[in-house]
């Protein structure tokens, strides 16, 4: 049987035997032009996936592209791509659909660019008019849709993309993603995400102003553990060369009422083409914070100034990333302590462990104030780039020991009138003394990586 007549039987079938308002989803890959460039459609608008109460790009859903480098292209040079389908919860079947476009005529709408090939026996490449790709599509039907051959529990395809021989000017790649909840049914549990890419044809050599990104430039705040990824809300380092012209933090002039920057003196960074909110600019390091609307996966981070944009840096996005306050100034004996204060702003260390610091053991009972990054969403939620007003808590539970013992925490969301910085209030549990308690943190059951410990005495 033809792929035309099989989707049709299928079809068929689904009309005489589904719930009424819920089509049949395409476990075995769409028809062709369903990535939401311009002239295609997407599942969601076209109807495979519709059913009620579906939203296209829903909250914690989200389709990526890796590329091997920055978003530029060398004619006739062949890249590889990979592909993740994100869905934070419910998916169990996943597929996506994507297509190469020149701008030609007519804006993106039926002009290839170049090819698709791969080795994964889970792929297929489909012509415009739904014909299976032999060694090149028709003239009538020119565009190639790369796409599932079948839904898949895993959520990541790798292949490869070759430019067109000679320079046509920007490129863009559409796609479109199904995290899919394998009941069989286009109900709301299959979310639908899309995104686009821009390439622009590689310079024989870049200008030597131009912002770049070192190679493991990326990390989570180092004071508060400086992990190799990220999470959204959290607070990220860049650190590379020509990244701004001045040296500042953000400032009071730079809000816009309770609204954090995502512009400072022309220096802006894009996570997934979403703007970050930036709070530090130097020529060498950037500070932002993740956008609320990143979801997990391997994520584009850009960083653009008057000179031009750097290359695209992936970097690996978690629902959560954890950390707390612990600067390395805070190494002592070799053992790194938490910055945890008292409420008169003192420290919870030894007696004279750091010179100009006033600092004492916590008492059992006595409250001590520890912050922390990364944390996730919180009830009510407030988004990221936000001044603070409410009290609020951590969606995802977060518990606390102290010298092995349960520590109550009174208070744990983020601080009244920061930016996305978290606090916890955490009542010292009854132990004996020891200046170096081990202080344990976590977060959904799972210990939060950090090996920190805090002073104790009665």
């Amino acid at each position: 049987m033809t792929r035309q007549k099989a989707i049709y039987a299928g079809k068929a079938a689904t009309i005489l035997f589904a719930v009424p308002l819920l089509i049949y989803a395409y476990a075995s890959g769409p028809d062709a032009r369903k990535t939401g460039a311009p002239g295609d459609t997407n599942c969601m608008e076209a109807g495979c996936h519709t059913g009620s109460g579906a939203t296209l790009n829903p909250a914690g859903a989200s389709v990526s592209i890796a590329f091997p480098g920055d978003l530029t292209y060398t004619p006739g040079v062949k890249q590889t791509l990979t592909v993740t389908v994100a869905q934070t919860t419910g998916a169990k079947l996943y597929g996506f659909q994507a297509t190469a476009r020149a701008a030609g005529k007519d804006n993106y709408a039926s002009t290839q660019a170049g090819t698709f090939t791969f080795t994964d026996k889970r792929l297929i490449v489909l012509c415009g008019d739904n014909a299976l790709r032999g060694t090149a599509c028709k003239t009538a039907a020119p565009l190639e849709f790369i796409e599932h051959g079948q839904a898949d529990s895993k959520n990541t395809w790798t292949f490869d993309w070759t430019p067109p021989a000679t320079d046509v000017g920007d490129v863009k790649i559409y796609i479109a993603g199904n995290a899919g909840n394998g009941n069989g049914l286009a109900d709301a549990g299959d979310k639908i995400s899309t995104n686009v890419y821009t390439l622009k044809v590689a310079a024989s050599g870049p200008p030597s102003n131009v912002p770049a990104i070192s190679s493991g430039g990326v990390v989570s705040a180092a004071a508060f553990g400086g992990a190799p990824a990220m999470g959204p809300g959290s607070w990220i380092e860049i650190y590379g060369s020509n990244l701004a012209q001045s040296t500042r933090p953000w400032g009071g002039a730079d809000f816009a009422g309770t609204t954090a920057p995502t512009v400072l003196d022309g220096v802006k960074v894009t996570i997934n083409n979403v703007p970050a909110f930036v709070s530090y600019i130097s020529p060498g390091q950037v500070n932002v914070q993740v956008p609320s609307s990143i979801g997990p996966g391997q994520q584009n981070i850009v960083v653009t100034n008057t000179n031009g944009t750097s290359a695209a840096y992936s970097a690996k996005v978690n629902v959560t990333q954890p950390g707390l306050l612990a600067p390395s100034s805070f190494i002592v004996g070799g053992k790194q302590f938490v910055a945890a204060l008292f409420p008169d702003n003192s420290f919870v260390l030894p007696p004279g462990a750091i010179a100009g610091l006033g600092t004492r053991q916590a008492k059992p009972g006595e409250t001590i104030i520890i912050y922390g990054i990364g944390f996730g969403a919180t009830s009510p939620n407030i988004v990221a780039g936000q001044i603070v007003g409410q009290a609020n808590q951590v969606a995802t539970p977060v518990t606390a020991t102290i010298g092995g013992s349960a520590a109550t925490i009174s208070y744990g969301g983020l601080a009244p009138n920061f930016v996305g910085l978290c606090q916890f209030n955490v009542v010292v549990p009854a132990i004996a003394d020891n200046d170096a308690a081990p202080l344990v943190f976590s977060q959904g059951g799972t210990p939060i990586g950090q090996t920190l410990v805090t002073a104790v005495k009665k």
